[in-house]
């Protein structure tokens, strides 16, 4: 009898998780009755995003700097997101360089994100393709954009990000440089600045206000104001060799660089500047030395489509159990907040804004 009921009970239990893992999709509705989306039972809770190009190699410091504290110079490096994303939280890996006697200190930090061109640039002013070369510089194909994404500027300002430096080394050193030889075509060959020394710091930021980004491939441009000295951006191996690889059918691009009398072109560190093409020196191209973090948001809208405001709020509300822990958990600092990141992430202009903001209130 008692075997009986064993039997008995495992049958059940076994009917049981046949019905679970037959029903892993239905139909769930947001907080605030917005149109249904179908998720799954994995769909649910935070799904990690991390990002990283691992550690500083000493190949190389990039100047990366704001305006107001000498020529403005970017260095970038690209990454790719696989699926819309909210990137909560960053690092950067740089050498404080005095041009002084006071020890140098990092004062602001500002972040800006990029397409790869040829979106948000003007591809008329270039040769075309296959190089599409400027009179500035000898190729803009796989280039940061001619301009930022202009909704993905943050600036610890304007307390949009907030950041602190960790020291790592006191005395750091990188074989090469690129400082000030950023130079129009057909200068632009320099073979660097030489070696430099500094203290080593990791720069810990938080997005007070996160970025939200569709699926896509981006440049990160880090700049750092430093109080007595410049911020030189580190290099680390291209290809990764100890961070995160990239997806399948995407490239790894190597680094690029400007200054404010480059603008809106970009010359490629390794090689246009330090290599040359064919490379005489190797490394021959180069990666930064950042990591991203943040949560991937599953079933969110499309940017532009007249659902996408309402699915995403659906598709948040279903995976964190609610708009106020999907605040939470990103990062936002209210639920309205979170309301305003994903009106931005849709492209929603200011006219829909205020009309959804009427409709709210009948």
């Amino acid at each position: 009898m008692m075997k009986n009921n064993m039997f008995l009970t495992v049958g059940v239990g076994f009917a049981l998780l046949l019905v679970l893992v037959s029903l892993p999709i239905r139909q769930v509705h947001g907080q605030d009755g917005t149109s249904e989306v179908p998720v799954a039972i994995k769909d649910f809770g935070p799904h990690p995003f991390s990002f990283s190009t691992g550690s500083p190699d000493g190949a190389l410091g990039a100047l990366s700097r704001p305006d107001g504290s000498g020529v403005e110079t970017e260095t970038a490096d690209d990454f790719v997101l696989s699926q819309a994303t909210v990137i909560s939280g960053a690092t950067i890996h740089g050498l404080l360089v005095p041009t002084g006697t006071a020890a140098p200190s990092a004062a602001r930090v500002e972040v800006e994100i990029y397409h790869v061109f040829s979106q948000d640039s003007n591809v008329d002013r270039t040769s075309g393709p296959p190089t599409f070369s400027t009179a500035n510089v000898p190729t803009r194909v796989n280039s940061p954009a001619d301009v930022e994404i202009d909704t993905a500027t943050r600036d610890s300002n304007d307390l949009t990000l907030s950041f602190t430096p960790i020291p790592i080394s006191a005395d750091f050193i990188v074989r090469n440089t690129v400082i000030n030889g950023i130079n129009k075509t057909p200068n632009q060959l320099t073979h660097g600045e030489g070696q430099a020394t500094g203290e080593q710091v990791e720069i810990d930021i938080t997005f007070n206000t996160p970025l939200f980004l569709p699926a896509g491939h981006y440049f990160f441009r880090p700049e750092v104001q430093v109080d007595g000295g410049n911020f030189l951006f580190l290099s680390a191996p291209r290809p990764i060799t100890s961070g995160t690889p990239f997806p399948a059918g995407t490239t790894d691009l190597q680094a690029w660089i400007r200054n404010a009398s480059l603008k809106p072109d970009w010359l490629r560190i390794g090689s246009d500047i330090i290599n040359g093409n064919p490379p005489t020196f190797f490394p021959a191209t180069f990666n930064m030395t950042f990591s991203l973090s943040g949560n991937d948001i599953l079933n969110a809208g499309i940017a532009g489509q007249a659902n996408c405001h309402d699915q995403t709020v659906s598709a948040m509300a279903t995976q964190f159990r609610g708009l106020d822990v999907s605040a939470l958990t990103l990062g936002y600092s209210s639920v309205a907040a979170l309301q305003d990141g994903i009106r931005v992430f849709c492209g929603e202009s200011g006219e829909e804004v205020r009309s959804r903001a009427h409709r709210s209130l009948r």
